[in-house]
């Protein structure tokens, strides 16, 4: 076993022989050798002024290009080092373009009576509104006021299977021939059934144009939906100690992949008004981080396309299915509806506790539900007349069969149109580019130094070149491995081995 070992040290000690010879042999080059290369490389570079300071023989010129050169270096460093900083700091610009069509696809228009609940069918005013106002917090932020709660404490014993979502569907506003009295889209009648059923703090609201039917188009500006409603305010009623005080509807213009909000973007018509709206579409593109504040990836597991407004709803869903193990039916999901009971014991309190810690927030990259990479937004230009002149009330006195006064109490038309064929596309683009990165980078080397690609090539060669050098001189300098102490009876083998040992 010793001479086993002892025939490895020996092996291993002819090897290292061996490698230390061919390294002086072969790739260790001769000082004058070395020499004439880096005469060599500084003669031929295309890294200009390198040449220049080794052809001169005059001192003084030595000097004054190395001057130069150095002076051109730190131009080229500071340049490239600037472009850098700024790159990373991911600049953006944003450009605004219009683009004519000979077809615009037309809105989404989601309209609510202000008037929520049918007059006969709310027995108790204040608290139907306050319940409503409960659930609609989801929505939108709104104070509960505490001197209501021994009257809901009664109203929920009493009434245990109480549906305040079947309660909103068959005695809030409804749509059919007597509320919805005109309906012309582009020279064409529709009809109630052309609008789907939704929830909103308004309770019944009905869109237009949603995305379950084919999208309906525009050919010609001037024209589009026009309408004509009877809100009918005998007959639905709000509560006006809650700060419910006007009468009319209100209505949102929006995407038809996306849902109505009507949170700061709803419009009004009042009673006896004609309101013509104008317009315009708008296409924002946001750049993805860390240029911009959208995520390209994320995606709605209730809606086709991603928005804001659809992200914060599906999150609050979430995290009031987790607390309260159920789902109220304004919110989307396929969970277990929530009781009325539980809107106010549960749902409510969760809202306010998502508010108040964060757990849904908006807008930056690293928020919940950050900024869409594509967007479509309808500015609009809102006009108003007093409805119809004497002999238009007369008119409509005598067709509906209703006096005068309720005609100006009641009657409502909306006219949406768009201003233009054209729409403008507003995008965020990076200020810099990978491309035009290299070429600043490139002009800068070319400018101060001429130098390309290949001068770089070629320094790097010189540099690696030295570097081996370097490490061969480092590795020949180092010190002797310890001689082994071979016993007398191994001679004879260790000679055998050594003669085996052939140069490089």
């Amino acid at each position: 076993m010793d001479q086993l070992g002892r025939f490895i040290q020996s092996d291993a000690k002819g090897i290292l022989e061996k490698i230390r010879l061919c390294l002086i042999k072969k790739l260790m080059p001769h000082f004058e050798d070395r020499r004439k290369y880096h005469h060599e490389f500084a003669s031929s570079t295309s890294f200009h002024g390198v040449h220049n300071i080794v052809k001169t023989r005059s001192k003084t010129r030595k000097v004054l290009w190395l001057l130069v050169l150095a002076a051109c270096l730190a131009v080229v460093i500071w340049q490239i080092c600037s472009r850098f900083i700024y790159y990373f700091s991911w600049p953006t610009t944003t450009t605004m373009v219009v683009q004519y069509a000979e077809e615009i696809q037309f809105p989404a228009v989601t309209f609510c009576n202000l008037n929520r609940f049918q007059a006969h069918a709310v027995s108790n005013l204040k608290i139907i509104f306050f319940i409503w106002n409960i659930v609609s917090a989801i929505l939108k932020k709104f104070v509960m006021e505490g001197k209501y709660s021994q009257e809901l404490n009664d109203f929920f014993a009493e009434h245990q299977n109480f549906s305040i979502k079947e309660f909103t569907r068959k005695n809030g506003f409804y749509l059919n021939s007597s509320t919805l009295l005109e309906c012309d889209f582009f020279g064409k009648p529709c009809y109630p059934q052309d609008f789907e059923h939704v929830f909103t703090e308004y309770g019944n609201c009905f869109t237009f144009n949603h995305n379950d039917v084919s999208a309906r188009r525009v050919s010609l500006s001037g024209r589009g939906l026009h309408l004509l409603f009877d809100v009918q305010q005998d007959q639905f009623t709000d509560e006006p100690a809650l700060g419910y005080t006007d009468a009319g509807i209100t209505f949102v213009i929006h995407s038809p992949q996306e849902l109505p909000r009507f949170d700061g973007l709803g419009l009004l018509t009042p009673v006896g008004m004609h309101t013509q709206v104008a317009i315009h579409q708008l296409k924002t593109i946001i750049q993805e981080y860390p240029w911009g504040e959208c995520k390209p990836d994320i995606k709605l597991q209730y809606h086709k396309i991603y928005s804001t407004n659809g992200c914060l709803l599906e999150c609050k869903a979430r995290y009031i299915q987790d607390w309260c193990g159920c789902l109220p039916f304004i919110l989307p999901g396929n969970g277990t509806e929530c009781d009325l009971l539980k809107f106010y014991k549960c749902v409510y309190p969760a809202v306010y506790d998502i508010e108040i810690k964060g757990l849904c927030t908006v807008g930056t990259h690293n928020s919940t539900c950050p900024a869409p990479c594509e967007e479509t937004d309808y500015p609009t230009t809102v006009t108003y007349s007093s409805f119809g002149g004497e002999k238009a009330i007369n008119y409509f006195s005598e067709k509906l069969k209703k006096s005068p006064e309720y005609i100006r109490q009641n009657l409502v038309r909306i006219e949406i149109k768009y201003h233009d064929l054209s729409y403008k596309i507003t995008q965020q683009q990076k200020a810099l580019t990978i491309s035009e990165l290299l070429a600043e980078v490139g002009g800068q080397l070319g400018l101060f130094c001429g130098a390309s690609m290949i001068t770089i090539i070629e320094l790097l060669e010189y540099i690696f070149t030295n570097f081996c050098w370097m490490c061969i001189f480092l590795l020949l300098k180092a010190p002797e491995m310890p001689q082994w102490n071979n016993p007398s009876q191994n001679q004879p083998i260790h000679k055998e081995k050594k003669r085996g040992i052939q140069e490089c």
